[in-house]
Formats: structure tokens, sequence, C-alpha cells
């Protein structure tokens, strides 16, 4: 095959290159048809495909991809023909070829068509019988909050490099905490204190302290955005899917604000009543598994935020201390952090001051 032969400056070579731009589909302004760096610059992908009906009609029947295509028609248009030439069943090549196309087909010809077409649907519906035949199977369409779940954890767990740091708390006391504030914050808020609202405090102190933890990427990639509030999301599941309400300025709350927002937002969650904008502008996100029996996990960041912190449930089991086994109530949190903006050292530091304060929590009441 006789080889292709465009000119092209240096300047529109080299940005062809870095671009991944063909130059054959580049149309040049210089002398002769030379191709500039600005015509590289300016090549058009998504350019509009001209297609004519029948040739929409035979591409759509029988599913051929006219992009990339080019068009014997005017202005490249793309014609009956130039689609035909990639059909490879001659019966039906010769049924769209005919001149009699508008009329009434040979009835050879609309015998071999009819029938490929009957196969086709009759194989359709075999396997809709093999799927809706029995009740082993079930195909529903997704909903649009599932949809929206789905390509926003997408968008997360292929758009950022992340790593996970797995510890082991002694919850010993915390629970004693616990045990000892449930009585007056029910007098004060009437609301029962749970371990994720110690654990929510907690993560609030600890992320004042660690700006990396409690930041995020600007848009274009090139900033990072360190946030001198904490916005805290606390994922609530639902049989729909998983949403994640949002604790506005939580640094500025008392234990027994932060109680009473926290079970506030998973109440209205629940009966979805939430608002939109108490769904947006998280800037660390805290998923609590521990109540269903999870012994660990390792939660897909809620982005734009930089990390999430993983809580799985409180075991009792042996451990060493001061060289005796005693057993403790252990639980196993996880931090899973985007390493665009946040390094292992970094996270590892965080996840220490963490777990020192969740060993003594009795420091969050000072």
């Amino acid at each position: 095959m006789e080889e292709l032969k465009f000119r092209a400056t240096p300047a529109a070579r080299a940005l062809a290159k870095r671009l991944g731009v063909s130059l054959l589909n580049v149309e040049g302004t210089g002398p002769k048809g030379r191709i500039h760096k600005n015509d590289v610059a300016g090549f058009n992908y998504v350019k509009k495909i001209h297609v004519s009906p029948l040739a929409r009609r035979v591409a759509e029947e029988q599913h051929i991809d006219l992009n990339g295509i080019s068009g014997s028609g005017h202005n490249g248009k793309i014609m009956k023909d130039d689609v035909l030439a990639l059909v490879s069943d001659p019966q039906v090549k010769a049924f769209f070829t005919r001149d009699e196309l508008y009329g009434t087909p040979p009835a050879g010809i609309k015998v071999a068509v009819a029938a490929k077409a009957a196969t086709n649907a009759q194989a359709s519906q075999q396997v809709a019988a093999v799927s809706n035949s029995t009740d082993e199977t079930e195909m529903v369409p997704m909903s649009m909050m599932r949809k929206v779940i789905a390509r926003r954890m997408s968008e997360s767990y292929f758009g950022a490099p992340t790593f996970m740091q797995t510890w082991e708390v002694d919850m010993t006391e915390m629970n004693a905490l616990r045990a000892k504030l449930i009585e007056p914050i029910m007098e004060k808020t009437g609301k029962k204190i749970t371990v994720t609202d110690l654990l929510s405090l907690a993560l609030v102190r600890m992320l004042l302290k660690h700006k990396y933890i409690n930041s995020s990427l600007s848009e274009d990639g090139n900033q990072i955005i360190f946030h001198n509030y904490v916005n805290l999301a606390v994922a609530v599941g639902l049989e729909e899917g998983l949403i994640v309400p949002v604790v506005k300025h939580a640094e500025k709350m008392s234990l027994s604000e932060l109680v009473v927002a926290i079970k506030d937002l998973t109440a209205r969650t629940v009966s979805k009543k939430l608002l939109p904008d108490e769904q947006m502008g998280s800037t660390f996100t805290i998923s609590n598994l521990g109540m269903y029996g999870v012994s660990h996990f390792s939660a897909i960041i809620n982005q734009p935020n930089a990390a999430i912190l993983s809580v799985a449930a409180t075991v009792k089991k042996p451990v060493v201390i001061n060289n005796e086994i005693v057993i403790r109530p252990m639980m196993n949190m996880s931090l899973t952090s985007d390493h665009r903006l946040i390094d292992g050292l970094v996270a590892a530091k965080f996840m220490t001051d963490l777990k020192a304060l969740i060993e003594n929590p009795f420091s969050l009441l000072i």
C-alpha cells in the first residue's frame, strides 16, 4: 500500500504526538495543505457525523459503528454504499442494494431477511423466558439513586489511587465513658449517645490537627484545598442505597450538640426528608458497620474527601498488657486515603493520634 504523505511543521508533529492525534485526520491550513500547530490544537474529536437516512437504517439494523467511517457523499457524508461495504452477509447486502428498495422485495430475499429477524426475535424470547420463567432470577432497572451511587463510586475507585491502613483499638475507656454519659446526655437532649457519636467527636478534634486528612483536591488537580473547618459526613445505609448526610461545622459543636445533629440527620435520612444541601460539602466521612458485626472493612472514599474512616465491630479478645493476657473489647478501624494528597506517614500519624485519643477519651471533655 502506498504510504500517505502529508506536510506538517515540527511543532505540529510534536503536539500531535503528545495529544495522540493522527495527522492523517487533521486538515492543514498552511500552503499546500501544510499542517500547523494550531490545526492540531483545534482538531475536533467530536465532529458531527453526517449520515443519510438509508445509511443510518442499514447501520442500525446491522449494528455497525459509524465512528471513523469516511463518507463518499458531500462534505464526507456517509451514504448507503459506504455502509454496505462493511456488510458481510450477501443476502442482506442484496436486499439493501436492489432498485426496488422501497417497493415489494423479491420473495426469496424477503423470506431470508424475515427468517433472520424471526430467529433473532425467538432467541431473545428464549433468553427472556429463561430469565423470567423461574423464580431464581429477577431483573429490575436501577433506581436513580443507585445509578448515582454507582457512578460516584466508580469515579472514586478508578479515579483516585488509594491505600488503606487498619488499626486495632482498645475500646475499654471509650465504652466506660459512654456508659457514664448515657444518662446525662439523655436528660439534656433526649437522645441516647452511641459509640459513633464519641468517635465522631474524636475525629473532629483530630482532623483540625491533621490538615492533609481534612483536605481535598481542586477540580483541575493542581491545588490542595485545606479546610479550616470540619463538615463531617456520616454514612447511612438504606435499602435503596447509601446516603451521607453532613454535619456542617462540627468543630464548633459540643458533644451534646453533635449527638443531636447526628441523630436528627440520620432520622431525616431514613424518613427521606433530608435536604439536598445537607448531603453536600463534606470534608471527611465516617462509615460504621460495627453494629452489624462486621469484623473489618475498607470503605471507598466519598469524593472529594481525601480520606474516609471505616469502623468495625467491637469484639472481646485476649490481648497482652504488661506481660499478662487479659480480655479487652477491641475494635478495628481502617483509614482509606487518596495517595495524591496523603502519604503513608501522614496517615499513620493521624491514626496514631486518633487511637491514643480513643483509648484515653476523657480528654474529649476538657
